[in-house]
């Protein structure tokens, strides 16, 4: 027994040195590309010391001699913090994901590679002026310098856990294009309309047009706000006719075409009808300080690391040579600042959501297609597709005129030899000066030069607010977009004859702007940016402007009160008032309810509205809300086209609730024929029935929040399908206030739940008085390492609406530092 005794001791001490060895490996690997944010360390190629300081929150701000030293330090410092998502990027955009994670991402690669991104990239670092093309070398030679003598672990978890399964991978120098490719990215998940472009032709393949057009309303201008308003506001509005229905061939190419669009990886964020971003201005004669406050929250898809990255960019002296001193959010892998405030001016973003995309049916035979009765032979051209782990494939890509054949990329097209083909044209397709547009906007120092900047800024378009600190404010439109003249673009294009060719784009001159609006503010949530009467045609697929609307009218209301302050519109940030609930809840209030969903409907009659984490009301009107939607289309929508209950579907069921008998509240699977208050009763049994499944039968226990919890998971890794890998990276679910097409926008789809899918991902506040007392917060955190304290040490903050300050002046941040770290030449 004693020598048993001692082998099960020896056995329990070998085990746990191993356990502690493997623990202290597992936390060496994990902490081994934690980057250094003291002392001193060398980069190569500075030409004098660059000050690197971070507070609490491991947010950087840099100070140098030389606009080269600035953005080589940026880089640097880009790849210490998120090297792994750069690197991840990087090859979606050159359509090389196949490089890290095998065959399945062979066809994503071939979609992209076929549009052509970098390939477009590679041409516009040409046309890029001067100092803009020495920046990005600058930061790229950052980039590259932290990259020296570093692999695997080094450089980030993700790159020591791919190494385990594609030990053939090397990481390649950062280049210039590789920061260019980004924008394309960027745009292409800000694309507008080209998704509903393809949803009409095919529910055009089951529904009457006049059906389609009930499921795609005219704005309701009437009722909600324009950017720039003006009196005459006409009910409806559009350009032309719906097109014919799509015949079978070419339905069938573009069905799988919209499949194609669907699995490319959606860098910001996914699409739907409620999709969108807030921001707005307000003017110092209604402000406390007498000075313009300015508000931004783009609303992305979530992610670990956040899409965001902070960051401070300043030159010692600000002069001619080195003419920047700006703060605000970066894209790692992109020189500069994106979205932020420099010494005199402040800008936010939205989405313009200009209709920049056409899909063109051509007509293929062979290796020519058809254009005005003539056979025009295709362009051609071939790339190589390496495949971790197995042989690399070639990809033949062929272009029309209009576009590259992204029909080419379905094989079972292919093999059909030709036929009804899909090309895409795109204003991100030709090369442009967007990239410019980042450095002119860092730079500018008041309108005039904010309105050069956004003229260079083609895609994607974005609605730009300003303030200054001479106490002006502004609205542009910048971006490039398209002039049609025989078809408005909201159903595709017929390749075959010039006559649905664009004829040009829109001078920026005649693009719409202002400053200093009467107003005293400026409200963009991707409503329209004009009434109808405006001579320049942007687009006919708008928000619907639930949350304009919501903003205008509390903006309207403080400034009446007057002494409007940045707390004010910290709270204006975190609204969550349902929008659709003024007209449906009254609906639902007068049904009469099943008998098990009675209590449910008496919180209904209490509540306030409002979208609170532990709000009962909410809860059950949303899950009310997803059996509507469900109930009236589902039986008549196809299903990959089913209605996600977004704003544009707020917009269409508001309107049948005046039509008690329309066909749409029937249920063409059933003998009898339903009405609206049949499909009302019933919604409400069946929300009851979703939320006792969920949360137990006591109404008295749902929780809005818990039920529409935010999954904080890393796009990559994250979603792997080994628990163990996952467990690393993501960090759980996180209960959030808000909901869909609110001003606190925390999106969901009525087709998939009710767990969020889009968020604010960054709220800011810019005090035009005090730059130093403006505020920010990501949804996430500064860094990118999982296991680094700044990972997720802002969510809480973000979770209940608050904020960090957001420091600017040099005395300001050298007092808030916890860490400073010099780099050396």
């Amino acid at each position: 027994m004693t020598w048993v005794r001692r082998v099960a001791l020896g056995g329990l001490v070998l085990l746990l040195v191993l356990a502690v060895t493997a623990g202290l490996f597992v936390t060496w690997t994990v902490r081994r590309s934690f980057p250094q944010r003291d002392g001193s360390h060398a980069l190569a190629g500075l030409d004098a010391d660059v000050t690197v300081y971070r507070d609490a929150h491991g947010v950087p701000q840099l100070w140098a001699d030389t606009a080269t030293d600035l953005f080589r330090a940026q880089g640097f410092v880009h790849a210490q913090d998120r090297f792994w998502e750069m690197d991840f990027r990087r090859h979606v955009t050159a359509g090389r994901l196949s490089e890290l994670f095998g065959a399945d991402q062979v066809k994503t690669d071939e979609f992209v590679r076929t549009v052509g991104w970098r390939r477009v990239a590679q041409q516009e670092l040409r046309l890029l002026d001067a100092n803009t093309r020495t920046y990005l070398k600058a930061y790229a030679d950052g980039v590259n310098a932290y990259l020296v003598g570093r692999s695997g672990s080094e450089l980030s978890l993700e790159h020591s856990i791919l190494a385990l399964t594609n030990r053939g991978y090397h990481v390649e120098p950062w280049t210039p294009v590789d920061s260019v490719s980004w924008l394309k990215a960027m745009a292409w998940d800000l694309r507008s309309n080209l998704d509903d472009e393809l949803d009409r032709a095919l529910l055009s393949r089951t529904l009457q047009p006049a059906q389609v057009e009930q499921l795609y309303p005219a704005y309701p201008f009437g009722e909600h706000p324009t950017i720039l308003p003006t009196t005459a506001l006409p009910e409806t509005y559009r350009l032309n006719a719906a097109r014919v229905a799509p015949s079978a061939g070419e339905g069938r190419t573009l069905r799988g075409v919209k499949d194609l669009l669907d699995s490319v990886p959606e860098l910001m964020g996914p699409h739907g009808s409620g999709l969108g971003s807030n921001s707005w201005v307000v003017a110092g004669k209604y402000t406390a300080t007498g000075s313009p406050l300015l508000a931004n929250d783009p609303h992305l898809g979530p992610s670990l690391p956040s899409v965001w990255t902070q960051m401070g960019l300043h030159c010692t002296t600000v002069d001619a040579a080195c003419p920047f001193d700006v703060v605000g959010f970066t894209f790692s892998g992109v020189p500069g600042v994106v979205i932020g405030h420099n010494a005199h001016v402040a800008w936010g973003f939205t989405n313009l959501a200009p209709d920049v995309a056409d899909v063109y049916l051509e007509r293929i035979t062979g290796d020519t297609y058809e254009y005005d009765g003539q056979q025009l032979p295709l362009e051609v051209r071939t790339e190589t597709i390496r495949v971790a782990g197995e042989a690399p494939r070639r990809l033949t890509i062929r272009s029309t005129r209009h576009g590259p054949l992204v029909s080419d990329v379905l094989r079972w097209w292919r093999r059909a030899g030709g036929g009804h083909g899909v090309a895409l044209r795109w204003t991100a397709l030709t090369p442009g000066r967007s990239m410019d547009a980042l450095f002119a906007l860092d730079g500018a120092g008041e309108w005039s030069e904010l309105r050069v900047a956004a003229s260079l800024f083609e895609v994607p378009a974005q609605n730009i607010v300003y303030a200054d600190t001479d106490g002006h404010i502004g609205y542009q439109s910048p971006g490039k977009i398209p002039v049609r003249t025989g078809y408005d673009g909201r159903w595709p294009a017929r390749g075959w004859t010039s006559e649905d060719d664009w004829t040009g784009y829109v001078p920026f001159d005649q693009l719409p702007h202002a400053l200093d609006p009467p107003a005293g503010f400026v409200v963009t949530a991707n409503n329209p940016v004009v009434p109808p009467a405006y001579p320049v045609f942007l687009t006919d697929d708008w928000d619907y402007g639930y949350r304009a609307d919501r903003i205008t009218d509390r903006l309207t209301a403080l400034t009446q009160r007057g002494a409007v302050t940045a707390d004010d519109l910290v709270a204006l940030q975190g609204d969550t008032r349902n929008n659709l609930a003024p007209d449906l809840l009254p609906a639902l209030l007068a049904v009469r309810p099943p008998a098990r969903s009675r209590a449910a409907v008496g919180v209904l009659r209490q509540w306030d509205g409002l979208q609170g984490e532990d709000s009962v009301g909410a809860a059950y009107f949303n899950a009310v809300w997803r059996q509507v939607v469900r109930l009236t289309f589902d039986d008549q929508l196809p299903k990959r086209e089913r209605a996600d209950g977004g704003g544009r579907w707020m917009d269409v069921v508001t309107g049948l609730l005046g039509q008690p008998d329309s066909p749409w509240w029937d249920d063409v699977r059933t003998a009898t024929t339903e009405s609206r208050d049949d499909v009302l009763n019933r919604a409400l049994g069946l929300a009851y029935d979703d939320l006792a499944g969920k949360q137990g039968g006591d109404p008295a226990d749902w929780r809005w929040g818990s039920l529409h919890a935010l999954p904080m998971e890393s796009p990559t890794f994250g979603q792997s399908g080994i628990a163990p890998i996952e467990w690393l990276f993501n960090r759980g679910l996180m209960p959030v206030a808000g909901g869909e097409s609110t001003v606190d926008a925390t999106g969901w789809s009525a087709d998939d739940g009710y767990r969020t899918d889009w968020i604010p991902s960054m709220r800011m506040v810019v005090d035009l008085a005090d730059l130093d007392a403006s505020r920010w917060v990501l949804h996430a955190g500064a860094s990118g390492h999982p296991f680094q304290q700044n990972y997720t040490d802002q969510s809480e903050l973000w979770r209940r609406n608050e904020r960090l300050p957001w420091l600017f002046s040099r005395p300001a941040v050298r007092r808030a530092a916890a860490h400073t770290l010099v780099l050396t030449p």
